[in-house]
């Protein structure tokens, strides 16, 4: 068989909203479509006002420029996450100050970002890894304690929860993805979240999305004419892509029920492996609701987790590792880093392994890519002892 890592879900509904856009004669940006996603998720996640982008690289760029970042600011946030989250920062001219991650959830470790605070912080970017909630309660005890934004990479946290609030929904900001390798996708897209109840920051949101006009401002009738008023760019996605999500938004529930068996299958049958100490799986506390984005298991060193990789290529499945530590990057030693700064960050992303999911996995698909990892980790097991 060939086991893809992931593979796009259709609902079968996709096209029939296409082409109902494409009937309405809108298929430009905020159109019908991307007003039902953004009242959707308004309403669904418990978000003050959300608007449709581009891409979630796009929500977290305008975030960037709503709280007026510039250049000297300082922003706190993990080394472990996509580029995505930390070009925002740069592009404005900020410092970004990584922090290490806890061993638990891969998450930033809330306990050592207060001793990164310096006057010049002006936010902390925390990022909710494979679905699973940061510690957001102490994260904005401290943001209060110091005046400083929140802005939650949701990318992969999309209708998860920590402590029965949805993630996007706790920060001052959020950014969402519907990029086609997350749980509802229309290809590329995604969502800022404006949590604040300053209407100002809601208004300011708009107008950098809609290339610093007040052109919402004209279209509700507020304006008699729109010019250039700020900042922006042009972050409205077409209402072709809202249509497409909005068909996988009407089975929102029953894609995350797929995802949950296939991940439970995953964790039940490896649980054995785990107490034998061959490798570890994911932890979700309990005071989170995970969206099961992804399923990893940590192997004991590097080694053994290519060689892992590479047998289960050989047989046609595509496991794959994560980030490469923005800190130990190229671009991170231009900010003074080096490794061995984050050694917990460092030693889990060289041993994670993410194992083929999506919606529409098979059982036999599934089980394919169990009976041969379970015979490749013992045979890894063996050459190593």
């Amino acid at each position: 068989m060939n086991i893809p890592f992931n593979k796009a879900f259709h609902t079968g509904k996709e096209q029939e909203f296409i082409q109902d856009a494409i009937r309405k004669n809108h298929i430009s940006g905020d159109g019908y479509y991307t007003k039902l996603i953004n009242k959707f998720i308004q309403e669904k996640f418990n978000i003050n006002r959300a608007l449709m982008t581009t891409s979630c690289t796009h929500a977290l760029d305008m975030a960037a420029m709503l709280i007026d970042l510039k250049p000297g600011d300082e922003v706190i946030l993990p080394s472990y996450t996509f580029v995505s989250t930390v070009n925002a920062i740069v592009l404005r001219g900020a410092i970004p100050v990584f922090i290490d991650i806890v061993p638990s959830t891969l998450n930033i470790d809330s306990n050592k970002i207060e001793d990164k605070i310096t006057k010049r912080t002006k936010a902390i970017f925390p990022v909710h890894y494979a679905g699973v909630g940061c510690e957001m309660d102490l994260i904005m005890d401290i943001a209060q304690k110091h005046d400083l934004y929140v802005v939650e990479d949701a990318a992969q946290g999309v209708n998860a929860k920590y402590n029965g609030q949805y993630l996007g929904s706790i920060g001052h900001i959020g950014s969402y993805s519907f990029h086609e390798t997350k749980n509802y996708s229309c290809g590329e897209g995604g969502a800022i979240t404006i949590n604040s109840l300053n209407q100002e920051l809601i208004e300011r949101a708009e107008i950098i999305r809609e290339k610093g006009t007040n052109r919402s401002k004209f279209f509700r009738g507020q304006v008699d004419k729109y010019t250039w008023v700020d900042i922006g760019s042009s972050y409205l996605p077409s209402d072709i892509l809202a249509a497409f999500l909005w068909a996988q938004f009407q089975e929102l529930d029953n894609i995350n029920e797929l995802r949950r068996t296939i991940y439970n299958r995953y964790y039940e049958t490896l649980l054995p492996y785990e107490e034998r100490g061959i490798l570890r799986l994911p932890v979700i506390p309990p005071n989170c609701e995970s969206n099961f984005h992804m399923f990893y298991i940590l192997l004991p060193d590097e080694n053994r987790r290519n060689e892992v990789i590479y047998k289960l290529k050989v047989k046609g499945i595509n496991s794959v590792f994560h980030y490469i530590p923005l800190h130990s990057s190229p671009m991170g030693q231009q900010f003074g880093y080096k490794v061995g700064d984050l050694p917990i960050t460092e030693d889990l992303s060289s041993r994670l392994l993410r194992l083929p999911m999506y919606a529409g996995m098979t059982m036999d698909e599934q089980e394919y890519v169990l009976e041969n990892l379970q015979s490749i980790l013992m045979e890894v097991k063996h050459a190593a002892s």
